[in-house]
C-alpha cells in the first residue's frame, strides 16, 4: 500500500501508519464475520429458530464461525490496546511490533484457514463464502499487512529487544493502569522466590502444594481478591484477579489455581446466597480459614451438567442426604466445603431439578484424606496439574445441613451455577496466559543458553521466531481477557468474552509449552526439564472449564441466536 508515494514496509513504519492501516482493517473483517454468520444461519435455522440439532449437524461451520468470531474480537482489543498506549505515549518499539505482527497473522489465517488446533483448521469456505465474499476482505491495507505484518524481520528484531529487556516483567506493556502493575510485580515476586524453584519437585514428587505457601497466599489477600469489602475481601477488581491468577500460574498453575475454588465458591455465595450464607461464608473464604472445592461433574455427564444423578432427599429434620458419584474434584482431601450439585427433584431428568449445597466437610490428611462420615473418595494420577490431586468421591447418605441449601430454594443449582461461568472462564484465560508466559519463560532461556554449531539456538530463525510469536499471542490472549474482565467489572453480560478469552488463551498455551519443548529438543522429553512439566499442565486448559469443542459450541450459539 503506497502512503506519499512510497511503499511503506512494517520493519521500519511510520508510527501513525501503523495504527491507520490496522485500524483500517477491523471493518473488512467484521464484515467477513457478518456474511459468514448470516450463511451459518441459513444452515441452522428451522422453523424460524436456531435448531440444535442442525447446529450439530453442521458442527464445524459453527465452531469455526466461533474462533472467526474470537479472531475478529482479539483484532478489535489488539487495536484498543494499540491507539491506547499510543495515547498516552508509550506505545514503543516492542509494543508496534507485537502490534503489527499480530495483525499480519491473523489476518492472513482469517483469509487462509484458522487453526482451530493442530489437526483442525477452518476456512471461510467451510462457513459458506464464496470467492467474491472472500475477497472483500482484502482491501489494500489488509493486503498489506498480510504480506509485510509477520515478516522475518519483525520478529527477529521483536525477539532482539525481549533479549535485551529481558529484566521486564512482561514482553511489551500490557495497558493496565499502574495499581495493577504494582500487584503484578508484587506477584511476580512471590511466584519467583517461592513456587517456581519448587515447582518442578511438587510435580515429579506428585505433592500437595504445601499449605505453608497456602497460609502465605491468604496472608497476600489471594482469595478474597473480589470478596466485596464488606464481608472481609479486598473488593477488587475482576482484572486484579487476572494479574494475580496470571503471574501465580507462571510460577505453577497449581498455585495459581487455588484462587480459582475461592474465586467459584464466592460466586456462588454472592449471586445465589442468603443475606445469612453470605455473612457466614464469604468472610471464611476471603480470610482462606476455609478451603472450597468444586463438586459438580459426575462419571457419565461430563460437559452434561443436566443430566446429574446425585440425588439429595431431605429427611425428616429437614436436612439432606446425599448419594451419588462425582469425579475430577480438584483439591477435594484438604478443604472444608464443596460447592455441591445435587439432584432434589428426582422426578426430573434435566437442569430443572438441581439444587446447589454449600456442604461442610472435615479437611482430610494424608493418612486419612476423607474422614467425613458418608463419603470416600480416591485419587486419578494425572499427568499434569498435580499440585492439588484430582479426585473420584463417593457419597452415601451424606449429610447436609438445610441451612446450606444455597440461596433456601430447591431447583436454581443449575441457574446458580451458570452464573458463575463468566468469571470462572476469565480466571482460566488468565490462567492459560500464565502458563503460556511460562513456556515462553523456559523455552527463551534454553534457546539462549544452548549452544549448536557454533552459536545459540536463539540465533536461528527458526527459534527466534516460535520466541516471537509466543509473546505476540500472549499479548493478544492477554487483552482479550483483560477486556473480557472490563466488561464483567462494568456489569455487563461478558458470557461470549469470556468463552473467547478461555478458547484462544488455552490453544495459545498449549502452542507456546509445545513450542518451547521443540526448542528444547530432546532435553524436553526429559523428565528433570521444567518443560515437560508445563506441557503436561498446559494440556489441561483446553479441557476444564469447558473443552474447546464445548466452548466453541457455546460460542457459536449465542452467535446464532
Amino acid at each position: 500500500m503506497a502512503h506519499d508515494g512510497q511503499d511503506l514496509t512494517l520493519d521500519s513504519v511510520i508510527l501513525p501508519d501503523l495504527l491507520t492501516l490496522t485500524g483500517a482493517a477491523v471493518a473488512p473483517v467484521e464484515a467477513i464475520l457478518e456474511t459468514a454468520r448470516g450463511h451459518v444461519r441459513d444452515r441452522v435455522m428451522a422453523d424460524g429458530r436456531v435448531s440444535g440439532a442442525l447446529v450439530e449437524q453442521n458442527q464445524f461451520a459453527a465452531h469455526g464461525l466461533a474462533w472467526l468470531a474470537t479472531y475478529v474480537e482479539s483484532l478489535r482489543q489488539m487495536q484498543h490496546w494499540a491507539t491506547t498506549l499510543n495515547g498516552e505515549g508509550s506505545f514503543g518499539e516492542v509494543e508496534q511490533l507485537l502490534h503489527q505482527i499480530a495483525f499480519g497473522e491473523y489476518l492472513s489465517q482469517i483469509h487462509g484457514g484458522i487453526q482451530m488446533n493442530q489437526g483442525e483448521i477452518v476456512r471461510l469456505a467451510d462457513m459458506g463464502l464464496n470467492q467474491d465474499e472472500r475477497r472483500v476482505m482484502l482491501t489494500a491495507e489488509v493486503e498489506h499487512l498480510m504480506q509485510h505484518g509477520n515478516n522475518p524481520g519483525a520478529r527477529a528484531r521483536l525477539v532482539e529487544l525481549m533479549q535485551e529487556r529481558r529484566a521486564e516483567v512482561t514482553v511489551g506493556r500490557t495497558g493496565l493502569d499502574e495499581e495493577l502493575e504494582m500487584i503484578r510485580d508484587q506477584f511476580r515476586r512471590y511466584a519467583v522466590e517461592r513456587v517456581e524453584p519448587y515447582a518442578h519437585e511438587w510435580h515429579l514428587k506428585d505433592e500437595l502444594i504445601p499449605m505453608e505457601i497456602i497460609e502465605e497466599l491468604a496472608e497476600m489477600g489471594v482469595f478474597g481478591l473480589t470478596i466485596p469489602e464488606e464481608f472481609g475481601g479486598l473488593g477488587l477488581s475482576k482484572a486484579s484477579m487476572c494479574v494475580v491468577s496470571e503471574e501465580l500460574s507462571r510460577g505453577y498453575i497449581g498455585v495459581g489455581s487455588l484462587g480459582t475454588r475461592s474465586e467459584i465458591a464466592a460466586e456462588l455465595v454472592i449471586a445465589g446466597g442468603t443475606q445469612a450464607q453470605k455473612e457466614k461464608w464469604l468472610p471464611r473464604l476471603a480470610s482462606g480459614e476455609t478451603l472450597p472445592t468444586a463438586v459438580f461433574t459426575e462419571p457419565n455427564t461430563g460437559s452434561d451438567l443436566g443430566a446429574l444423578r446425585t440425588r439429595a432427599v431431605k429427611d425428616e429434620n429437614g436436612d439432606y442426604r446425599v448419594t451419588g458419584n462425582k469425579t475430577w474434584i480438584t483439591h477435594a482431601a484438604r478443604t472444608h466445603i464443596m460447592t455441591l450439585l445435587a439432584r432434589t427433584d428426582t422426578s426430573t431428568d434435566n437442569y430443572k431439578g438441581l439444587s446447589m449445597f454449600i456442604a461442610e466437610k472435615t479437611a482430610g490428611t494424608d493418612a486419612d484424606p476423607f474422614p467425613t462420615e458418608g463419603m470416600t473418595g480416591g485419587e486419578i494420577e494425572v499427568l499434569g496439574y498435580r499440585g492439588m490431586k484430582e479426585y473420584e468421591l463417593a457419597f452415601d447418605n451424606f449429610k447436609v445441613k438445610g441451612e446450606n441449601l444455597l440461596g433456601g430454594e430447591e431447583g436454581n443449582g443449575f441457574k446458580q451455577l451458570m452464573e458463575t461461568f463468566e468469571s470462572a472462564r476469565i480466571q482460566t484465560a488468565a490462567r492459560a496466559i500464565g502458563v503460556a508466559q511460562s513456556a515462553l519463560d523456559v523455552g527463551m532461556q534454553y534457546a539462549i543458553d544452548r549452544k549448536q554449531f557454533g552459536k545459540s539456538l536463539i540465533d536461528f530463525p527458526r527459534v527466534s521466531g516460535k520466541l516471537a510469536m509466543m509473546a505476540v499471542e500472549i499479548m493478544i490472549a492477554r487483552q482479550l481477557t483483560y477486556f473480557s474482565a472490563r466488561e464483567k467489572d462494568e456489569g455487563r453480560r461478558c458470557d461470549l468474552e469470556a468463552g473467547m478469552a478461555k478458547l484462544l488463551g488455552a490453544r495459545v498455551a498449549w502452542a507456546n509449552a509445545d513450542n518451547a519443548l521443540q526448542i528444547h529438543g530432546g532435553n524436553g522429553f526429559a523428565l528433570e526439564y521444567s518443560i515437560s512439566r508445563i506441557l503436561c499442565d498446559a494440556r489441561i486448559l483446553n479441557i476444564f472449564e469447558g473443552a474447546a469443542e464445548i466452548q466453541a459450541q457455546v460460542i457459536a450459539r449465542r452467535l446464532l441466536a
